[in-house]
């Protein structure tokens, strides 16, 4: 396979704010990409520490419905109506993926190579990403609008207590994902001479 498949899905990812319910993807397959998106992204001395939920229907609603009841208590009323606007267009999507560090793993790291501690919590978080930017790629590839939230930490312990998840896991990142029903935000690109240097 060219490279060129690979990086046509890259340079074609975006963020989509309009999504709607519609099911272009079946859950299964869905479940397919994230599984397999896991299970191969690389990691630092292959730790894995990267732990994954995939919410549907009611339980996709369920945590926007938490994002929006947490932002309530700290957005000024002013400037609320505005917020609840865009968390709406989030909950009218299809599903959202939730990202998560299993700290238990780090932690184990850093006592094995003590010499190496500072660097696995920024190494995790690196690992992540990677993650992250695979199931985006590919979910969109598939033909689904997505784009990449963060409003961790403000609801990771009712986040936590609601979908049963562990303590030792923390939240990084919300991606929801759904049917695009509008066009994908606008990416204008900073000059490659300002951003790439190439050395020999």
């Amino acid at each position: 396979m060219s490279a060129n498949i690979f990086l046509e899905a890259v340079a074609k990812r975006r963020s989509y704010y309009g999504l709607d319910k519609t099911e272009i993807v079946s859950r299964e397959r869905i479940e397919e990409i994230v599984g397999t998106s896991t299970l191969h992204a690389p990691s630092a001395m292959n730790a894995q520490s990267a732990r994954v939920v995939v919410l549907f229907g009611e339980q996709h609603d369920k945590l926007w419905d938490i994002v929006r009841d947490t932002l309530k208590k700290v957005v000024p009323t002013e400037d609320f109506a505005r917020t609840e606007e865009k968390l709406s267009s989030f909950k009218a999507g299809y599903g959202t993926v939730l990202f998560y560090e299993d700290t238990k793993v780090i932690r184990k790291l850093e006592e094995d190579f003590a010499l190496y501690k500072e660097n696995f919590v920024p190494w995790a978080y690196q690992g992540n990403g990677i993650l992250q930017f695979i199931v985006w790629t590919a979910l969109e590839n598939e033909g689904l609008g997505a784009s990449l939230q963060h409003y961790n930490p403000l609801i990771d312990d009712e986040v936590a207590e609601t979908f049963g998840i562990s303590k030792d896991y923390k939240l990084i990142g919300q991606l929801v994902f759904g049917n695009p029903i509008g066009e994908a935000s606008e990416k204008k690109n900073i000059p490659l001479s300002k951003r790439l240097k190439v050395i020999g």
